[in-house]
C-alpha cells in the first residue's frame, strides 16, 4: 500500500508539474535559458572558486565574458546574417521557379521513367510549390513577428540575470535539494544523480560544441564555392545538428536545392555542395562526435529525436531546451527501474535477496535508451 501511495503520489507529481510548465510556456524562455546558462558554467565557478575567486566575483567575471562574446558576435554576424535572411526570402520564389522549370522539362525523360508520366509535372510540382510556400510563411513570421523579437528582447535582458544568479547560489541550491532526500536513499539518489549528470552534461556540452565547429565548416566551405547565402545556410545547418540526422539531411537539401537553381547546368560547384555535407557527415560521425560527445551519455539518437519533437510541440521552443536534460533524465530513470526489474524475484522466480550496496547501471552496461 505505501509503494502504491508513493507512486501515486510522484505520478501526480510529474502531471502537476507538466501542467504548469505547459500554461507558463510563453514566459518560461529567459529563466530555463538562464538555469541551462547557470548549468553550463557552474564548473568553470567551481574552479576560480577553488584557486581563491569569491564566488559572487567569479560568477560577474564569468558572465560578463559571456555577455560581451554575445554582444561582440551579434554586432559581427547579426547584420550579415539578416541581411542574408531578407534576401534569401525575396529570392525563394525565383528559385523554386527554377526548381518547377527543371522538374518539368520535357528533355529530363529519366525523371518520367523514375516517377511516371504526369507525376513529375503534377505531384512534384506541387510539393514544390507546398514546400516553398510554408518555408516563405514561416520565415516572414521568424522575420516580423512581434511576439519573437519580444522573447528575443527578454532572452536578452533576462537570461544574464537569472544566469547570475543560479550560478552564484547554485552550490547552496544543490546542497538544500540534497538535504530533502530520504537518509535512507541518499546514496542511491546520489549515484543516480551523478548520471545524469553526466548524460546531461556530456550531452550538451559536446554537441554544443559539434554544432559550433560543423556550422563554422559549413557557413567557410559553402562560402568558398560561392554558394548563395552560403554563410546562412551553414550556421543554421550547423545549429540544426543539435537534432541527430536531422539537421545535416536539412542543411543537405536546402544547400543542394539552392546549388541546382544557382549553378545548373554547371555539375561541378553542385557536386561540391553535396561534397561538403558529406565530409561534415564523416568528421561529425568519427572524429567530433566520438571525441567530444562519447558514448557513455547512453542517449539514443532516435529517443533523443522524439523527444525533442514532443516537448517542442508541447512547449515551443523552451521544450527544446529542456527535452535534451528530461530525456537524459528519463533514460537514466528507465535504465535503473529496469535493473531493479531483472533482479527483481518476479523476474528471476527466486526470494529477494536484499543487495547491499546497490549502484545504478550505467548505459554502457544496459545500453542506451
Amino acid at each position: 500500500m505505501t509503494l502504491t501511495r508513493q507512486m501515486m503520489f510522484w505520478m501526480l507529481t510529474l502531471l502537476v508539474a507538466i501542467a504548469v510548465l505547459w500554461m507558463l510556456r510563453e514566459i518560461l524562455l529567459p529563466f530555463v535559458a538562464g538555469m541551462a546558462l547557470a548549468y553550463l558554467l557552474d564548473p568553470l565557478a567551481n574552479r576560480m572558486e577553488r584557486i581563491g575567486i569569491n564566488r559572487m566575483v567569479a560568477s560577474l567575471i564569468i558572465l560578463g565574458t559571456v555577455v560581451f562574446l554575445f554582444v561582440l558576435l551579434i554586432l559581427l554576424f547579426v547584420p550579415i546574417l539578416a541581411g542574408q535572411l531578407g534576401a534569401f526570402i525575396e529570392k525563394l520564389p525565383g528559385y523554386v521557379a527554377r526548381l518547377q522549370e527543371l522538374l518539368m522539362d520535357p528533355n529530363r525523360t529519366w525523371l518520367h521513367k523514375i516517377v511516371g508520366e504526369g507525376v513529375a509535372d503534377t505531384q512534384l510540382s506541387e510539393l514544390v510549390k507546398q514546400g516553398s510556400g510554408w518555408i516563405t510563411t514561416f520565415l516572414k513570421s521568424l522575420w516580423s513577428g512581434g511576439q519573437t523579437l519580444i522573447s528575443i528582447f527578454s532572452l536578452v535582458v533576462v537570461t544574464p540575470v537569472v544566469a547570475f544568479y543560479l550560478l552564484y547560489d547554485w552550490n547552496r541550491i544543490v546542497a538544500a535539494v540534497d538535504s530533502w532526500v530520504p537518509l535512507h536513499h541518499r546514496d542511491t539518489v546520489h549515484a543516480l544523480a551523478r548520471q545524469m549528470d553526466d548524460a546531461i552534461a556530456g550531452f550538451m556540452r559536446g554537441q554544443t560544441a559539434v554544432c559550433l565547429i560543423l556550422g563554422s565548416f559549413y557557413a567557410v566551405a559553402l562560402t568558398f564555392v560561392g554558394l548563395s547565402f552560403g554563410l546562412l545556410i551553414g550556421l543554421a545547418s550547423g545549429v540544426i545538428t543539435f537534432i541527430p540526422y536531422v539537421g545535416s539531411m536539412t542543411g543537405l537539401v536546402l544547400a543542394t536545392a539552392v546549388a541546382i537553381a544557382q549553378f545548373w547546368p554547371e555539375y561541378t560547384p553542385i557536386l561540391t555542395v553535396v561534397g561538403i555535407f558529406l565530409v561534415g557527415q564523416f568528421l561529425e560521425g568519427y572524429v567530433l562526435s566520438p571525441k567530444l560527445v562519447g558514448e557513455s551519455v547512453g542517449l539514443h539518437p532516435v529517443w533523443l529525436m522524439f523527444a525533442l519533437f514532443a516537448f517542442g510541440y508541447l512547449f515551443g521552443f523552451v521544450g527544446l531546451l529542456i527535452a535534451v536534460p528530461l530525456a537524459a533524465i528519463m533514460g537514466v530513470l528507465a535504465r535503473f527501474g529496469l535493473s531493479r526489474y531483472l533482479a527483481s524475484p518476479f523476474y528471476t522466480g527466486e526470494p529477494a535477496s536484499g543487495p547491499v550496496g546497490f549502484r545504478p547501471p550505467s548505459a554502457r552496461e544496459i545500453g542506451p535508451i
